[in-house]
């Protein structure tokens, strides 16, 4: 397995973020989960389209905080390879 050059900024990255809420959400409690959705009119049947929109559209969303970073750690700068851990 090879991890992404700038899997230390992976927390930046909007897919990561939206994962984490997804994982969260999984954590809540079901009648927490039905007093959410139900503020937003929302059944449950559709909570995975709208984990699955939200982590498409973050995936390929430009985030050009992680994407410097990438491009700093390929080339050796603050951060990358030989920069501070």
């Amino acid at each position: 397995m090879k991890l992404i050059p700038n899997w230390r900024q992976a927390w930046r990255m909007l897919s990561v973020q939206v994962a984490s809420l997804a994982i969260v959400w999984g954590a809540l409690p079901v009648d927490q989960q039905a007093a959410i959705l139900a503020l937003f009119g929302v059944g449950p049947e559709r909570v995975p389209l709208f984990i699955g929109l939200a982590v498409i559209v973050a995936r390929v969303v430009s985030q050009q905080q992680a994407d410097a970073s990438a491009a700093a750690q390929r080339a050796g700068g603050p951060g990358g390879p030989t920069g501070p851990v």
